[in-house]
């Protein structure tokens, strides 16, 4: 299959027969194309633009939180619970640590949740995070969409837990959930990192343990302070391990959805998602450019073809440029400017 895909990364045929053969309930075809997702490039890319037109109607729950908030476990409650709601077929993208050696993800899907290992209502899938400092491997959205264009009608997205950058988990999930443990300082920390600020549901999950409510007494201070809010988020006690609290989270993650598919909530949160990940694809793009530009990666990797006039001129300005730095006849942000005085004629001929 990779050999496959490598030698016609912009078949669109051979993609849409991958793609029907998921959408139709073929695993292996839903595996090959998550895989050539989470690889990148000109064939991701293709598959990005195929699938677009056929996503738009699942709906994604992000559940992110420090490690160790047993996040995986209320996972596997959550697929549970949504199953038995109704709400399913369910896939679940767990985003892991990456390994240093392969770049692959360390923890296994079926490690994560035997439970639900051989429901074919469940379709559970590892990525790597491939040392994305937010917790979401950069090939998240792309897999989102795919799995909602392959008929996968809810999608939760479990992160690894970084630190302040996750709440890039908002930036995949219709809604957001935070999970805290109790009687460690979580409640400040995830404050300080701007979970509370991107969260739709907030989590104590481990409520069997002390401190829950001084952690209940926090969250409800902060939340007090962030001043009036079109949505006040919930606060649900939940222990995984048993399963208690789970109705309440589930009916939580309802009541949010509910909330903003009663207006606009949600048409224009998946607006300034989309804008958002236009925006981070184009800023790539330029990166791209002046990188080669700059001589750092070849010109055809980002695109150009150095034997091109306009494309010539661009690279001969750059070299200038660094000769130029190099002197100390130019400083760092002279030296941007002209860069991207550079990049403005580059993209100006096309």
């Amino acid at each position: 299959m990779s050999s496959q895909l490598q030698a016609r990364p912009f078949d669109p045929a051979g993609l849409l027969e991958l793609a029907s053969g998921g959408a139709k309930g073929d695993r292996r075809s839903l595996a090959r194309l998550l895989s050539l997702v989470e690889r990148g490039g000109p064939a991701a890319r293709e598959l990005s633009r195929l699938t677009h037109p056929r996503a738009g109607r699942a709906y994604s729950i992000g559940l992110t939180g420090a490690p160790g908030a047993g996040k995986s476990t209320l996972t596997g409650r959550l697929v549970s619970e949504a199953l038995a709601h109704g709400s399913g077929p369910v896939a679940v993208l767990a985003i892991d640590p990456s390994s240093p050696i392969s770049g692959g993800a360390i923890l296994g899907d079926r490690v994560r949740m035997q439970d639900h290992a051989l429901d074919r209502s469940v379709y559970i899938r590892s990525m790597a995070t491939r040392g994305h400092l937010g917790g979401l491997a950069a090939a998240v959205p792309d897999a989102v969409r795919l799995l909602d264009a392959a008929g996968w009608p809810l999608v939760i997205v479990e992160t690894v837990g970084v630190g302040q950058v996750e709440v890039e988990v908002a930036g995949t999930c219709d809604t957001v959930v935070v999970v805290l443990n109790p009687g460690w300082g979580d409640a400040v920390q995830a404050n300080k990192a701007g979970l509370l600020e991107v969260a739709d549901v907030l989590v104590i999950n481990k409520s069997d343990r002390p401190g829950v409510r001084e952690t209940r007494r926090d969250l409800v201070h902060m939340l007090q302070l962030s001043g009036e809010m079109e949505w006040t988020p919930p606060i649900v006690e939940t222990v995984g391990s048993s399963g208690e609290g789970l109705g309440e989270l589930w009916e939580a993650i309802e009541s949010h959805r509910s909330h903003l598919e009663s207006g606009e909530g949600l048409a224009r949160r998946r607006a300034s998602r989309a804008a958002e990940e236009v925006e981070r694809l184009a800023l790539d793009a330029c990166g791209h450019l002046a990188s080669a530009v700059l001589g750092r990666v070849p010109a055809p990797e980002a695109g150009l073809s150095p034997t091109s006039p306009g494309v010539e001129a661009a690279l001969a300005a750059g070299r200038t440029l660094l000769e130029r730095l190099s002197a100390r006849e130019l400083d760092v942000v002279g030296a941007a400017d002209e860069l991207t005085a550079i990049l403005g004629r580059l993209l100006t001929r096309g």
